[in-house]
């Protein structure tokens, strides 16, 4: 026995077991660990959301931007020139309805985005449904 103590001195320290109270505390400085881990995870799924909602956001506006401009810009112009050819307004609503079919389109788009985007982060969820059957494990 002293041969092999001779060889490998520290396999005695190596094969000490951890005190209650040190696996105690390493599970307490993990799980500690675990939950910032999650709220940084959450905090990043939440800061990707808001981008994504907020493009569909700005999607909408420029569409409702765009759908104003047009009907400010063209309205009288297509008024004025359909005028010619029809009564004055037949030409208004003529011009009026395409310019809000664009402008509703747009606006559209940008609302069946906000619907796709979810504000749950399934991840975090997932993985605070991880972390809790671990440590139900645990004890």
């Amino acid at each position: 026995m002293q041969m092999r103590e001779r060889i490998n001195p520290g396999i005695n320290s190596m094969m000490q077991r951890e005190s209650f109270s040190e696996l105690l505390g390493e599970l307490a400085n993990n799980s500690a660990s675990l939950v910032r881990d999650e709220i940084e995870l959450a905090k990043q799924e939440m800061r990707e959301k808001v981008t994504v909602l907020s493009s569909g956001a700005v999607t909408i506006a420029i569409g409702g931007l765009i759908g104003f401009i047009a009907l400010l810009a063209l309205t009288a112009a297509a008024i004025a020139g359909l005028a010619h050819f029809m009564d004055t307004g037949l030409a208004a609503l003529l011009v009026g309805g395409v310019l809000a079919l664009i402008g509703g389109s747009l606006a559209f788009n940008g609302i069946n985005r906000l619907k796709r985007t979810s504000l749950k982060p399934k991840q975090t969820i997932e993985t605070l449904e991880e972390d809790k059957e671990w440590l139900k494990q645990l004890t």
